[in-house]
């Protein structure tokens, strides 16, 4: 479950943001009242979702981030545009300072307290909604299906800046509480899942439909019926512009409604996707025993993506609660969609991206696994 909670900083190239779908950039009708938006980061995932969709709304977009993770990645979009500030949220706020006001603030790049507060305390008479990027790790425990008033994680040591399975979650429960002391009342505070969908640079999500694109015998952990959760990036930039808009504050868990997809349902998704595309149609699912993994070391999360067995300290994963959510605005496009899209955005990447995935097992591994399977199964 570490890995779960590990903060991964992967970054694309502004050719890989060019590759997504034509339908990315499609129009989703103007706002009846333009804002003027702040967006700390923006440069990475889930950022560039939102400020396309913020664009097409009429809204008038702000970014702030040092310039280093793809400094040219809206070049050759129809973002090229949009204003770009440089800093560190750090050490070098200079170009947010002044009078300058904003209606609202996302912040993408929330992962230590200090960092949020400094950012915080500058803009709080300047901008009406601070809204910031928080996960589900923040809750203490994964053995009950968890909502939004469950125990959070707490840190050993409150001023550290290392991330690590053990810190992460704690980390960003002190950020969140650093942006609501900081604008009491004025703050939106979302909890995605796991953020899946075209531009996905950690190839959590990616493993599974690249993988059925392969075809062959599927390594697929635990049984069918375990549960999962996920969120197209383009579902939560949505609901983040909505809450903007309407001014809706709170805290609000951002996930797939428990209950509407497991394993088999996403596996069996990613074979139809991968088959309807031209992929390999020989692919079938082989499913291993989670006893079985632990035994060849094969790790949840990490070597079996978007899987974690759901028994003892995890029995709660894939369960989370997200009824605050749906009631304010959040939907769900079809599991298909997503994967169907994932595999376009996958096969138009550059080969050497293609090469090697960064989650997933190897072929060779998920090969020699299959082989320990089948020798122990007769």
């Amino acid at each position: 479950m570490a890995s779960r909670r590990e903060f991964l900083a992967h970054s694309l190239t502004a050719a890989t943001f060019a590759a997504l779908p034509a339908a990315v950039f499609a129009s989703t009708g103007r706002a009846t009242r333009p804002l003027k938006l702040l967006i700390l980061g923006g440069a990475g995932f889930l950022g560039p979702h939102f400020v396309e969709r913020a664009h097409a709304r009429g809204h008038t977009l702000t970014l702030f981030n040092r310039g280093r993770s793809n400094p040219t990645r809206f070049d050759g979009t129809p973002l090229a545009g949009i204003e770009q500030l440089r800093g560190d949220r750090k050490d070098d706020l200079a170009a947010l300072e002044g009078d300058r006001r904003w209606d609202a603030v996302l912040d993408t790049s929330a992962y230590f307290p200090d960092d949020v507060a400094r950012s915080a305390a500058l803009l709080a008479g300047r901008v009406d909604h601070y809204q910031i990027i928080s996960s589900i790790s923040v809750y203490a425990r994964n053995d009950i299906p968890n909502d939004e008033d469950s125990a959070l994680a707490t840190l050993d040591d409150p001023s550290t800046r290392t991330i690590t399975g053990e810190t992460y979650g704690g980390l960003k429960a002190a950020c969140e509480r650093a942006a609501q002391s900081a604008l009491p009342g004025r703050t939106s505070v979302l909890r995605p899942g796991l953020i899946v969908g075209p531009g996905d640079p950690t190839d959590r999500f990616t493993y599974w439909p690249a993988r059925a694109d392969r075809g062959g015998e599927i390594a697929a952990p635990g049984a069918p019926d375990n549960p999962t959760q996920c969120i197209d990036v383009r579902d939560l930039a949505a609901f983040l512009l909505q809450l903007i808009e309407q001014d809706t504050t709170g805290v609000f868990n951002a996930d797939a409604a428990p209950g509407t997809l497991d394993m088999g349902r996403l596996l069996d998704s990613c074979l139809r996707q991968a088959k309807a595309a031209g992929g390999a149609p020989d692919g079938r699912l082989t499913w291993l025993p989670a006893e079985f993994l632990d035994a060849q070391g094969v790790k949840a999360w990490s070597d079996m993506p978007v899987w974690i067995a759901p028994v003892g300290e995890y029995a709660g994963f894939g369960r989370t609660r997200v009824d605050r959510a749906i009631a304010a605005g959040l939907t769900h496009r079809p599991i298909d969609d997503t994967v169907r899209d994932t595999l376009v955005w996958w096969r138009a990447q550059p080969a050497e991206r293609r090469a090697v995935l960064k989650s997933g097992l190897t072929p060779q591994r998920e090969a020699e696994v299959l082989a320990a399977w089948h020798a122990r199964s007769g």
